[in-house]
């Protein structure tokens, strides 16, 4: 019988965050390779799955998810062994968790997506380079309060490691390879223990 969910996936995008966190919860999965820089994101059978052509994509049973913090919540309530969200009978965590995500999303990832759309991913001629240093900033803004909410801790949670992490470390990580300087190197020892973490390592195997 094969695996109930399948991630459809692109090396070097978000989908290592879904790919993380089905590492974490231990379930088997499969995955399929979608080479967006060959266009396979305009075709079957993404395009089938996600009209906007985007992974990554998860399919769990009839159901269909996109968007990768959508789906690491969803694979920690339906394993909350996982760890990966607080459950009802812990409210606050649960509230902080769905908090730094939302942070994650809107503030510290926003930044690094503005400057590449405008390095690579926009039509040349929407493209703006002056763009860069501005969103440089807000990403140091961004990553100045998580620095500031990590201090004597390990983990963005209380509780300990949970998918606000993933995607924290996801997004620091992608700094880094994308050389922005956001002031990220305060939170090198964060990004460090999360990125080797065997889960996270099983993720980037999978993904090739």
């Amino acid at each position: 019988m094969s695996p109930r969910f399948t991630l459809y996936g692109c090396p070097n995008t978000r989908s290592l965050r879904a790919a993380w966190a089905l590492e974490e919860a231990g379930v088997p999965y499969d995955y399929v390779r979608i080479n967006l820089f060959k266009g396979e994101g305009r075709k079957p059978p993404l395009i089938e799955l996600n009209s906007s052509g985007k992974v990554p994509v998860l399919r769990d049973g009839d159901m269909i998810l996109t968007e990768s913090a959508a789906i690491i919540t969803h694979l920690g309530e339906r394993f909350p062994e996982s760890g990966l969200v607080p459950g009802q009978d812990h409210p606050a965590e649960r509230a902080a968790y769905f908090e730094w995500c939302f942070f994650i999303v809107a503030e510290l990832e926003q930044p690094l997506w503005t400057i590449a759309k405008h390095r690579f991913a926009l039509p040349e001629k929407l493209r703006h380079g002056n763009i860069e240093p501005t969103a440089a900033w807000e990403y140091q803004r961004a990553t100045a309060r998580l620095a500031e909410h990590l201090e004597g801790r390990e983990t963005i949670l209380k509780s300990g490691f949970s998918g606000a992490d993933i995607l924290a470390a996801h997004t620091l990580a992608w700094a880094r390879s994308a050389r922005i300087d956001g002031g990220q190197a305060r939170l090198d020892a964060y990004l460090e223990a999360q990125w080797q973490r065997p889960a996270a390592e099983r993720a980037r195997v999978r993904e090739g």
